[in-house]
């Protein structure tokens, strides 16, 4: 059977193109093809990658900087414009009709595409004893889904506990999307669109795929079934 093709974003930074191989190896396991998604700098050339690709994953990054409430923390480098203009033209030209996949950075870009907001450092605006950045001393913790929703559907369970790696958080939630997936403290921690095409997590599933496996695998296979419709 032949391998879906999962476009994967990365970071830019100083001119370099960069990915953890954490991500390919997390697709290539559960049966997709990675594809990294270059740096590009024009809409004919999103368009034509596009092309390419079965589904898309929009990695983690640096401080998304669109729809921001309150200032980035000094800890929190902004995104190069550079990467902002090629995620933008990549996710314009994927369109809606194949699955994607949001990872930390990747949830808050979609939401914010979609008009959402986003705290540029939640420690100032969330009441927590939480620590959700792993620079600043933060571990793991669990996350609670909702039940019905596409996750809680994905990992046949309530609740899993992630590791925890973002100084932002989502502070209102855009267009299309609803909270599926919320810390104790209620951070957001997943957002999906009703038909689950559209999914995003806070957490990084690709560094802890003892548990997170389920999340691709069923990624994956979304993509195979929108290759073949």
């Amino acid at each position: 059977m032949a391998r879906p093709r999962i476009g994967i974003t990365t970071s830019y930074n100083d001119g370099k193109q960069s990915l953890n191989h954490s991500y390919v190896k997390a697709v290539e396991e559960a049966g997709g093809l990675p594809l990294i998604v270059p740096v590009l700098t024009t809409p004919d050339a999103a368009a034509q990658f596009s092309e390419l690709l079965d589904g898309l994953i929009m990695t983690g990054g640096p401080g998304i900087t669109t729809g921001l409430v309150g200032n980035l923390p000094d800890d929190l480098t902004p995104v190069d414009p550079v990467r902002h203009e090629s995620d933008m033209l990549i996710y314009n030209a994927f369109g809606v009709q194949r699955p994607l996949l949001g990872i930390c950075y990747g949830m808050q870009f979609i939401n914010a595409r979609a008009g959402g907001t986003i705290y540029g450092d939640l420690a100032q605006h969330v009441d927590t004893d939480i620590e959700h950045s792993a620079g600043r001393g933060g571990t793991e913790h669990p996350v609670q889904f909702t039940p019905g929703s596409k996750l809680a559907n994905v990992f046949d369970s309530g609740e899993i506990t992630t590791n925890t790696y973002h100084v932002q958080s989502l502070a209102s939630v855009g267009d299309g999307f609803t909270v599926t997936a919320t810390s104790p403290d209620g951070v957001i921690e997943g957002i999906e669109t009703a038909d689950g095409r559209m999914i995003g997590v806070q957490f990084h599933p690709e560094r802890m795929t003892d548990v997170t496996a389920p999340l691709f695998a069923d990624f994956v296979n979304r993509c195979r079934k929108a290759d073949s419709a």
